[in-house]
């Protein structure tokens, strides 16, 4: 069963096709992850998902229903974390999570969730005081005080240092790890490739490419390069069959410094918007 379905999503905005015929699937339970340039039709994409900006043409259902004509109750399904920081700045962590919890008829429990974002040592600091990090991570608090069923995070660890991102990807795998439905939208190939379980490129308001971090773009099937030292300095080759090509060289004696590298998600990622 999808959580998410899209098909022939269309925008425009005075004249320019900003999303120019989208599809894709999102499964229940599957970590999703979005990616593409800067006007790409992200952003678009998902508010359309969101119900916050009506689209032009195409089907969309979210969790069974199309958001187009959604209430409240659909909306309390749904677990948002949008790139601006939640206008919180006066009201301490607890206060903010609990007020949140206030407008869900099952809510977690706000200290647990609290706990569960990395912000216990700060649930008495106001959200005004709280660094960038943490911002965020109070953000998706609040995006996941309901027990949404789907959660969109929207470039979530921007401004994140790198201890806080990690800590911040094994948030996002707890939730998975629970059933939690997530389509993240990122700048970082890294966090696409360990968090997603697919990803979807945009490029010019279109998915260009949709798979697996692994065989995105026909990544695991590409040619691999073999590097080693050799008289004289490096030597590389670039080949379909690695193996055959390392067996072959061994005859000749040592490979120093021997290494096999395919193309990375990065390299497939620009060869696609390119």
């Amino acid at each position: 069963m999808n959580a998410i379905r899209v098909r022939g999503l269309k925008k425009a905005y005075k004249g320019h096709q900003a999303v120019a015929g989208v599809d894709f699937d999102v499964a229940r339970g599957e970590v999703f992850a979005v990616l593409g340039p800067n006007g790409a039709g992200k952003t678009t994409t998902v508010e359309v998902l969101e119900a916050y900006r009506d689209r032009d043409a195409g089907e969309v259902s979210v969790l069974g229903t199309d958001p187009a004509r959604a209430d409240r109750v659909w909306r309390s399904r749904l677990g948002i974390v949008p790139q601006s920081a939640t206008d919180a700045a006066n009201l301490t962590v607890t206060e903010a999570v609990r007020h949140y919890a206030g407008y869900y008829a099952d809510p977690r429990d706000p200290d647990e969730v609290i706990d569960l974002v990395g912000l216990a040592e700060k649930a008495k600091s106001r959200a005004g005081t709280l660094s960038g990090g943490q911002r965020r991570r109070l953000d998706v608090a609040l995006g996941i005080i309901g027990r949404p069923e789907l959660v969109f995070l929207d470039e979530p660890t921007t401004g994140f240092d790198p201890e806080a991102r990690r800590r911040f990807w094994d948030l996002v795998r707890s939730l998975a790890a629970e059933g939690t439905t997530i389509l993240l939208t990122t700048h970082y190939l890294d966090e696409a490739e360990a968090l997603a379980d697919r990803v979807a490129v945009l490029a010019g308001g279109r998915v260009v490419a949709e798979g697996a971090p692994r065989t995105l773009g026909g990544r695991a099937h590409a040619d691999a390069t073999v590097r080693w030292l050799g008289e004289g300095g490096y030597r590389e080759i670039r080949t379909p069959e690695p193996t055959k090509v390392i067996a072959e060289l061994s005859r000749h004696g040592e490979l120093a410094e021997l290494v096999v590298t395919r193309p990375s998600l990065e390299d497939v990622y620009l060869e696609l918007i390119a």
